[in-house]
């Protein structure tokens, strides 16, 4: 059995990085014991181009802001963030795109708050700390499942180079075009997964 929801709020839209609290509680509540997640982002590196698929391995928090900011100190407010997207479930993602006969990457995420796109000064800061895709989500869920008690694995789809890779300027409706072309093999992928969860 599994739980969909169909897209997320963002820490953007009206400035609580809390903002999905409520809908990751109620998953857990009811008996989930992984979050799923798939997002767009931004590819930091050249040979990971649009349309491309990643597995996160681990993440930077780069907008200052926690989702348990105002947690009390008796409701486990320090949460452990290493292995934070699990190592197996990760293995078993990449297992299943290769199934699904799709190629896909694994690296770090780095979060944004957005909505502006980064400059190409600040994807060149992301890169030298270690980031290989960026975006404007995922991070804070990820922070409120593990404080749930969710294990956590995560896909991203490439849908434009970030800002400053490659001439040209960004824009929300690319994003959009190649999440729509590239729909299918992550379909795919999601597809196998679920099919192979244990």
């Amino acid at each position: 059995p599994v739980a969909v929801l169909q897209g997320r709020a963002h820490y953007y839209e009206r400035g609580r990085p809390d903002e999905m609290r409520d809908a990751i509680r109620t998953l857990a509540g009811i008996g989930c014991e992984t979050l799923l997640q798939t997002n767009a982002a931004g590819s930091l590196c050249l040979d990971m181009p649009p349309g491309s698929v990643m597995a996160i391995t681990d993440h930077i928090n780069f907008t200052g802001v926690n989702p348990l900011f105002g947690i009390g100190p008796g409701d486990g407010r320090f949460v452990d963030m290493v292995d934070a997207y699990d190592p197996a479930l990760t293995q078993a993602l990449l297992a299943a795109a290769d199934a699904a006969g799709v190629t896909c990457h694994q690296g770090v995420y780095i979060w944004f708050s957005g909505p502006s796109f980064e400059t190409p000064a600040e994807i060149r800061a992301a890169r030298v700390l270690g980031a290989d895709a960026v975006g404007m989500s995922t991070v804070p869920e990820t922070i409120l499942a593990r404080h749930a008690g969710l294990k956590v694995v995560a896909l991203s789809l490439m849908t434009n180079y970030a800002a400053g890779l490659v001439p040209g300027k960004l824009g929300h409706e690319q994003t959009l075009a190649v999440a729509k072309a590239s729909a299918s093999d992550v379909k795919r992928v999601l597809r196998a997964f679920l099919e192979r969860y244990t």
